[in-house]
């Protein structure tokens, strides 16, 4: 039988990028998707000839159905998009706040909604949040917020979704990310703070994804891929 397709929402850089290769590297057709159509094309390129890229924009919901459409046999929906936002109380930035929110909670749930005719009964669905969840800092009060409503959504969306699977992963500071290699300074204070006495790997991150898409068994679940750091 021939391999499903995977979709992976955000999947032209960092951690959505790694999992496309690994599926791709698996044999998998997989679609990814970025706001730019040119850029999108051409990591889909760069991953394999069975990748094919989409433009979208999480934060244009009601676009979001017209760029999905025509994908079919769907295995996985893999929802790792995100913008980091810093946005202080004292320097707020409503447009800013109400991009990040629309994205990641009215956007998520469009993608499931468009997709949800192509997925099958043994079908899983992967959240991306974050450990902001757990650890605010000055200016994330919107990140933690919405990462905070991951952790609520993984529940309804299996219910809703039932018998497909929905799952939610939650990384920390990954040390080898792009978005934190100018940061020796945040590496060095996670590194401090965390049980395993380093900072986690995107293939750790990656691996762990993998788990929750697979396992048939893992269900509703918001898992923590820190190396320990929430409570270092």
């Amino acid at each position: 039988m021939a391999a499903g397709t995977v979709v992976i929402v955000g999947g032209t850089q960092g951690l959505g990028r790694r999992l496309a290769e690994r599926f791709a590297d698996d044999g998998h057709p997989v679609v990814i998707s970025g706001r730019d159509s040119e850029r999108t094309a051409a990591v889909a390129a760069q991953i394999g000839s069975a990748v094919r890229g989409v433009a979208l924009d999480l934060a244009e919901p009601t676009q979001i159905a017209a760029s999905l459409a025509g994908i079919e046999n769907v295995e996985h929906v893999v929802l790792a998009a995100i913008e980091r936002d810093s946005n202080t109380l004292r320097e707020y930035d409503i447009a800013k706040a109400i991009r990040l929110v629309t994205l990641k909670l009215v956007g998520y749930t469009e993608v499931l909604h468009a997709l949800h005719p192509a997925l099958h009964d043994t079908c899983s669905v992967l959240l991306y949040g974050g450990l902001a969840k757990e650890r605010p800092y000055p200016g994330s009060t919107t990140v933690t917020s919405v990462n905070g409503a991951v952790e609520t959504m993984v529940r309804t969306f299996a219910l809703e979704l039932a018998p497909v699977r929905v799952n939610a992963l939650h990384p920390g500071i990954v040390g080898d990310s792009p978005a934190w290699e100018n940061n020796a300074a945040m590496i060095e204070a996670v590194t401090t703070r965390t049980p395993i006495g380093r900072t986690i790997t995107m293939d750790e991150v990656t691996d762990a994804a993998l788990f929750l898409l697979r396992n048939g068994a893992v269900n509703g679940v918001n898992l923590n891929v820190d190396g320990g750091w929430v409570f270092g």
